[in-house]
This record gives C-alpha cells, sequence and structure tokens, in this order.
C-alpha cells in the first residue's frame, strides 16, 4: 500500500519535490501519490507541513 494524500493537501508542492522515485504528481485540486510507484519510505510525509499524508 502506499502514501495517501488527503483532502488537507494544500497543493504547496514539498511532496513531490521530496520523492525520491517521482511518485508525486499535482493533481486537481491536491497532489496524487502514484501506488504503483509509490517504495513507501515516508520522505513526503515528513516535508509536509500540513500533516496531509498518511502511511499506509
Amino acid at each position: 500500500m502506499a502514501y495517501k494524500i488527503t483532502e488537507e493537501c494544500v497543493a504547496c508542492g514539498s511532496c513531490a519535490a521530496t520523492c525520491p522515485v517521482g511518485a508525486i504528481a499535482e493533481g486537481s485540486p491536491i497532489y496524487v501519490i502514484s501506488e504503483e510507484a509509490c517504495v513507501e519510505c515516508g520522505a513526503c510525509a515528513s516535508v509536509c507541513p500540513v500533516s496531509a499524508i498518511v502511511a499506509p
């Protein structure tokens, strides 16, 4: 299971810039994480300023 971005996302892009495998893309209206590409490293969750990313 991949990390998930919740509706609390403010679309700042911090998570996408931090993801080492490029699994996060800008969506509408919030960013989305590709379940296939996510390696569950947690880097995105650690940089999210509003704690909008939850562990699998």
